[in-house]
């Protein structure tokens, strides 16, 4: 078997029981399950969730997406080599030392597989909770054309590219379009203050505006959990997006959790601590694939330049990027995976066949 065979690129096509359409991100397909499965599998297995819970199964892929763009390699490689079992491993890893800490649950009810998560349905808190520790990334290039302010806060006069800023920032974003807040554009994506919050809290899908000061809460301790195991590995954990939603678990309360992921080089980004010590940055992070395709082509305008979306979608369609550059990107992500986890990253032979097993002998949702 290629190494080519063992990357599951395609995710939405497993013969899972489900009546509603298959939701296919970038990287992760959700199959929500039928009513009496969710019912037999919260009885069975003994979830911690409400008898009318939904569940659905998130099986995650080996795609790698930069730019808003899907890229592939030579030789039919149509992912990263053990790029979902490395992201689906460190989360893992972080949601179980934040419940361990007394933090908050995930959306994670079960681990069939590597690759495949049983998950609750939660309501989505409509923010992409960003915490930063250094100053680089979008708001260094705000700073550095003289913007001061940032979501809000004030930022200190003299800092320089990549320098730990003073305290955590949290320099939330809106997550989809939001309509009809005074002050927030009706754009995907876009920067927000805390008064933003606070005085729409409804419309972010807060339950309470005093969820917020448990949001912050949950995002400063869940950050500091993860700074400091990194920290006990000679890495360093420069910023990272959160994302919260509320379940209702089986003796009816509502509660905010941790949903998607933590802590991964997709949502984060890590740096290597000796080097960043000697004065350079060396990524541990998908930072890594987004600098090698910058190098990459001759007009890196393309890849950045929002007006060129259409020749950025066709140069991803149009060129296999080099195997040296997906074994190099597949080597950072295997590599913090097994320095995160304290243990070697199980890479599927042939994952899809794998997965099917399993869900139709342990958990009865194929037929």
């Amino acid at each position: 078997m290629s190494l080519a065979d063992k990357v599951l690129a395609v995710n939405n096509d497993l013969p899972i029981r489900t009546e509603q359409p298959i939701h296919s991100g970038k990287v992760r397909s959700v199959y929500w399950l039928k009513k009496d499965d969710c019912k037999r599998l919260i009885k069975e297995k003994g979830y911690d969730v409400h008898e009318d819970a939904e569940l659905a199964v998130m099986v995650i892929s080996d795609r790698i997406s930069a730019f808003e763009c899907i890229w592939t390699g030579e030789g039919g490689m149509q992912g990263v080599p053990g790029k979902g079992a490395a992201l689906n491993a460190i989360s893992n890893h972080w949601f179980k030392m934040f419940r361990e800490n007394g933090l908050a649950d995930s959306h994670i009810l079960d681990i069939p597989h590597p690759l495949v998560w049983i998950v609750q349905k939660a309501k989505p808190v409509m923010i992409e909770a960003i915490c930063r520790q250094y100053i680089t990334g979008s708001m260094w290039r705000s700073y550095a054309k003289g913007e001061r302010e940032f979501c809000g806060i004030q930022i200190a006069e003299g800092l320089e590219k990549d320098q730990k800023l003073p305290e955590l920032l949290i320099t939330p974003s809106t997550k989809g379009v939001m309509k009809g807040i005074p002050g927030v554009p009706e754009v995907d994506d876009v920067n927000i203050t805390r008064n933003d919050l606070v005085n729409n809290f409804e419309a972010f899908q807060f339950r309470s505006a005093s969820d917020i000061d448990l949001y912050e809460k949950l995002l400063k301790d869940g950050f500091g959990v993860i700074s400091s195991e990194l920290e006990k590995i000679d890495q360093v954990f420069v910023d990272t997006k959160f994302e919260f939603g509320y379940v209702t678990d089986a003796e009816g309360n509502n509660k905010l959790i941790y949903m998607d992921e933590v802590g991964t080089p997709d949502s984060s980004r890590i740096w290597d601590g000796p080097s960043y010590r000697n004065g350079k940055v060396i990524e541990n992070s998908k930072e890594v694939f987004r600098q090698e395709l910058l190098n990459h082509f001759p007009d890196p305008d393309i890849l950045v330049n929002k007006d060129r979306m259409d020749e950025r979608c066709a140069l991803a369609e149009d060129n296999e990027l080099p195997a040296s550059l997906i074994q190099k990107v597949s080597d950072t992500y295997v590599n913090i995976a097994e320095k995160i986890t304290g243990e070697q990253l199980v890479i599927s032979e042939n994952p899809k066949a794998e997965i099917i097993e399993t869900l139709r002998n342990d958990f009865g949702l194929i037929d």
